[in-house]
């Protein structure tokens, strides 16, 4: 089996967030042994050629409580220190993000 025929097996879940000029990838992979983990990948296209770069994260299911409650810590004091304004976006025919209004997508965590 080759290395891309390992990877298709590796995963077991994926979940894409296009939010604006950026799009986010929450995968759950599984190891060797079955043991599954999280990578957290961030793609965002650059302007002046067009290539996307893309910045990754892994997370191992031993680590998930205090990495939720630092994002969780963290989150609620940026929350409490300054207005946060939830951006709303439409895509259009070429998925280039533009903010909407009105729209009921709740976005918070």
């Amino acid at each position: 089996m080759g290395e891309f025929d390992n990877k298709e097996r590796e995963e077991v879940f994926s979940k894409k967030v296009r939010a604006g000029k950026r799009t986010y990838f929450f995968d759950v992979k599984a190891t060797r042994s079955g043991d599954y983990y999280l990578t957290l990948t961030e793609s965002k296209k650059r302007l002046e050629d067009g290539v996307f770069v893309k910045h990754k994260i892994f997370l191992y299911k031993e680590d998930f409580e205090k990495f939720a409650e630092g994002l969780n810590e963290t989150v609620d004091y940026i929350k409490n220190h300054q207005d946060v304004v939830e951006k709303r976006y439409e895509y259009s025919e070429n998925h280039e993000g533009v903010g909407s209004k009105g729209h009921n997508d709740d976005f918070s965590f």
